[in-house]
């Protein structure tokens, strides 16, 4: 891991980010898909780049039986003081993991800070071996256009050298941190790119799920989370709209989902 991506997550911030704001819409959503598309438990689960373990947590809790792998250790000591949840430091792209061992394979972070597509279509691969025939590979993104909206609903894109940074990831997607308390360097996805990476690891037929849509741009998103029949009704939206292609690129996050295809020659366990 780049020290840089180090550096910002040894600081702790990763492990209360999806509690409140912008997180809570990210944490809310990824969790409503993922309860949807998972198989049940006590399914194996294998959470790749888990971070604190924020995931981890709800899906102990539902009953499967999870293993965290992540490269930071202050955040295998958090996920690892999770009841039901087995924590360990690894890469995405060397897991220690015997083939074919989970029902479920998560990325839900790791493609963030893999700028060279060659890691990525890696960290992919070894999802989709350590994962039975059958299985699911998710995996989270974060949109092209997430810095530039951010920064316009900031206020930071009239600022010349914002301008300069965000401008360029556009073309590129690398994002090169202007502002470590806002975030590190990381790679932003074209909504299209991700499905060609994951065809390429093997990973055919994905779909695409846009996590938060439009509305972590509203400026009284923390009202329409209250718990209430807001929230019901933004997730109600969220939800119908969530699998429209014309939506994707103002969403901040995406999750692609793929069924990891049998082995020529061995049936489906």
């Amino acid at each position: 891991m780049d020290t840089v991506i180090s550096d910002y997550y040894d600081r702790g911030g990763e492990i209360e980010r999806l509690g409140a704001g912008r997180g809570r819409l990210e944490f809310l959503r990824t969790r409503e898909v993922l309860r949807r598309l998972l198989p049940p438990p006590p399914a194996r689960v294998l959470d790749v780049g888990g971070g604190a373990g924020v995931h981890a947590r709800w899906l102990a809790g539902d009953g499967y039986r999870v293993r965290l792998v992540d490269p930071v250790p202050l955040h295998v000591t958090h996920a690892g003081a999770i009841d039901g949840v087995d924590a360990v430091l690894g890469d995405a792209r060397r897991l220690d993991e015997p083939p074919a061992r989970y029902d479920a394979t998560l990325l839900l972070g790791p493609l963030y800070h893999l700028t060279d597509r060659a890691d990525r279509i890696t960290a992919l691969r070894e999802a989709a071996r350590v994962t039975v025939p059958g299985g699911l590979v998710v995996a989270a993104t974060i949109s092209r256009y997430a810095g530039l909206y951010d920064t316009l609903v900031r206020g930071r894109y009239t600022d010349p050298e914002v301008r300069r940074i965000t401008d360029a990831e556009l073309t590129t997607g690398v994002h090169q941190p202007f502002d470590q308390d806002l975030f590190t360097l990381a790679y932003f996805h074209h909504p299209d790119e991700i499905v060609a990476e994951f065809a390429e690891a093997g990973l055919v037929s994905a779909d695409r799920y846009a996590v938060e849509g439009a509305a972590w741009l509203f400026a009284d998103r923390d009202g329409w989370l209250d718990g209430d029949a807001r929230t019901s009704a933004l997730l109600d939206g969220l939800r119908a709209t969530e699998q429209d292609p014309s939506l994707f690129g103002i969403s901040s996050h995406l999750l692609t989902v793929a069924v990891v295809q049998p082995h020529r020659g061995r049936e489906i366990q």
